[in-house]
C-alpha cells in the first residue's frame, strides 16, 4: 500500500496507517495546508475553492471530509459533486474562485484516490508552490478559524453542461459537419464520470447513434481504467460488431482520450494529439508542444503543415509552461492528453472528442485511413535498476558525453535524437532506477535500441 505526496498533490491507496496510505488524517492535513496556502496566495480571509470528484467509491466520504476541512479553515466551498478534471479546471475561473481540488486517482485502480490541486486560473499549481505546500504539511503550519469565520458551502450541479457549451463555442468545433456525418460511436467511460459528461457532449454535437459500454456511473471499474490496448478488448469488439465509425475511451477523470478505429484497432494514444494538431494547423499556423517522451510523429506533422514543434520536460505543468512560452495553438502529452489553450490550460478529453469528430467529419475519411496517413513509429520502455553507489545524474552525464555528436536535449534527463529514432533517459523520483524510453520505425527496432542503451548504461558502472 502506498502514499505519495508531491508538488502536484497527494495520492495513495485507501485504508491502512496514516503516513503510509491515503487515510482521513492524511487527507485532512493536505486539505488544511492547501487552505492555508490559498488564503496566503489570495490575500483573502475567506477565499473560495471549487471541488469535484470522479466516481470511485472512496470519493464520497473523501469529498465530505475535504469540504469540511476547508470550511473549518475559513474557506468557502463550491462543490461540483461528480465531475471531470477539465470541468473543475474551467469552473475555477468561471466561479471566480481562488483554487480548486480534484479528487481522482486518474488512471489508477479502484483502491487509489488523490487530491490534485489547482490555482486560481484553474491550472495545476507550480513546482515552487507545491514545495511550499509540502513544507506546510511537514511543519503543520496551518490553523483553523473560529466558528464565526467558518467557510460557506454550496453545490453547483450544472458545470458539465457549461463546460460542454464552452467547447461548442470553439471556432474549430464544427457541429454542423458532425451532425451531417451521422456518426455511430461506441463509448467506454469505465464506469466513471465520462458516463455523465460524454452523452451530454455527443447530444450537443448531434451524434445520435451511441453504443455505451460500462456507462453506469458506479465507480466499480469494469476493467483496469488505464486506456491501453490490453484493457479495451470489449469496446474494440463492439466497434466492429455494431458497425461503428469509431470508439471513444476515457480514463476515470476524463482528461485522457483514446480512440478505436472502425476496424477495431487502436488509433494510438500518441496519435490523438497528432490528429488534432493536424486539424489545428490546417486552419492556422503556429507552435505545437508535447513532452520529450512523446512521439516524433507530432514534430513530423507540425513541420509538414507549416507549424513549429517544441518539446517540454515530462509533466503537464511543464507542457503548459512551454505552451505559454511559445504561444502554442495546441499541445499535450502522448497519453491522449489534449490541451487547447483558448479553452483552458489543462488536458481535456471532452474538447478532444469534439475536435477529433470535427476533423473526421470535415475530411470525410475513415479513422483507419486517417491513422495510416501519419508517420508510423513504435515505442519501447525499459529501465536500469540502480545499485548502491550508482549516481543516476553521473550516468546520464556520461551518456551525454558519449553521444555529444548527436542532437541532444537535457531539460529533463537526456534525450538523444538520432536520424530515425530517439532515446530518452530519466531518473525516477520515486524509485532507484533510470527509465529508458525509445521510439523507432518498428517495435523491434525500438526494443533493440532500448536494450542497447541499457547495456551501455550498465557498462558505465
Amino acid at each position: 500500500m502506498t502514499l505519495i505526496s508531491s508538488i502536484s498533490g497527494t495520492r495513495g491507496t485507501i485504508g491502512g496507517k496514516p503516513g503510509e496510505n491515503l487515510t482521513p488524517l492524511d487527507a485532512t492535513e493536505f486539505a488544511s495546508a492547501f487552505a492555508s496556502f490559498i488564503k496566503k496566495q489570495s490575500g483573502k480571509g475567506n477565499p473560495t475553492v471549487v471541488i469535484g470528484r470522479d466516481a470511485r467509491p472512496s470519493g464520497g466520504w473523501l469529498s465530505n471530509l475535504v469540504c469540511a476541512t476547508l470550511q473549518a479553515s475559513g474557506v468557502n466551498v463550491i462543490d461540483l459533486g461528480l465531475s471531470t478534471t477539465p470541468t473543475v479546471e474551467v469552473a475555477v475561473p468561471g466561479c471566480k474562485a481562488d483554487g480548486g481540488i480534484i479528487l481522482t486517482a486518474s488512471h489508477n485502480p479502484i483502491e487509489w484516490n488523490a487530491l490534485k490541486l489547482l490555482n486560481g486560473k484553474g491550472e495545476f499549481i507550480s513546482a515552487a508552490d507545491g514545495k511550499e505546500l509540502l513544507a506546510a504539511i511537514q511543519n503543520k503550519s496551518f490553523e483553523f478559524v473560529p466558528v464565526q469565520e467558518t467557510g460557506r458551502y454550496e453545490q453547483q450541479n450544472d458545470w458539465i453542461e457549461r463546460h460542454v457549451a464552452m467547447i461548442l463555442e470553439h471556432p474549430l468545433v464544427n457541429k454542423e459537419a458532425i451532425t451531417a456525418a451521422n456518426f455511430k460511436v461506441a463509448v467506454d467511460p469505465v464506469n466513471s464520470t465520462g458516463g455523465l459528461s460524454i452523452p451530454v457532449l455527443l447530444d450537443a454535437l448531434g451524434v445520435k447513434q451511441v453504443e455505451m459500454i460500462n456507462g453506469e456511473v458506479t465507480g466499480l471499474f469494469a476493467h483496469n481504467p488505464e486506456p491501453l490496448k490490453a484493457h479495451l478488448t470489449d469496446i474494440s469488439a463492439a466497434v466492429q460488431d455494431k458497425g461503428c465509425d469509431l470508439g471513444i475511451v476515457v480514463d476515470p477523470d476524463v482528461d485522457r482520450l483514446a480512440l478505436i478505429s472502425e476496424d477495431g484497432e487502436m488509433f494510438g494514444e500518441e496519435y490523438t494529439l497528432v490528429a488534432i494538431a493536424e486539424y489545428f494547423l490546417k486552419h492556422s499556423k503556429g507552435a505545437v508542444v508535447s513532452n520529450l517522451s512523446s512521439s516524433r510523429a507530432l514534430r513530423d506533422v507540425a513541420e509538414q503543415n507549416g507549424g513549429s514543434y517544441h518539446a517540454s520536460a515530462v509533466g503537464e505543468v511543464n507542457v503548459v509552461e512551454k505552451m505559454k512560452a511559445v504561444n502554442a495553438i495546441i499541445g499535450g502529452e502522448g497519453n491522449g492528453g489534449i490541451i487547447v489553450p483558448d479553452l483552458h490550460y489543462g488536458r481535456d478529453a471532452l474538447a478532444g472528442i469534439a475536435l477529433f469528430l470535427s476533423h473526421l467529419a470535415t475530411t470525410g475519411v475513415k479513422v483507419s485511413y486517417m491513422r495510416a496517413s501519419y508517420p508510423h513509429y513504435e515505442m519501447a520502455k525499459n529501465k536500469v535498476s540502480l545499485e548502491p553507489g550508482m549516481v543516476p545524474d553521473d550516468l546520464i552525464e556520461s551518456m551525454r558525453e558519449k553521444y555529444a555528436s548527436e542532437n541532444t536535449n537535457t531539460i529533463d534527463g537526456l534525450k538523444i535524437d538520432f536520424a530515425e529514432e530517439w532515446v530518452h533517459l530519466r531518473k525516477s523520483n520515486t524509485e532507484p532506477i533510470i527509465r529508458i524510453y525509445t521510439e523507432s520505425k518498428s517495435a523491434e527496432k525500438a526494443r533493440s535500441l532500448a536494450e542497447r542503451i541499457e547495456e551501455e548504461l550498465l557498462a558505465l558502472t
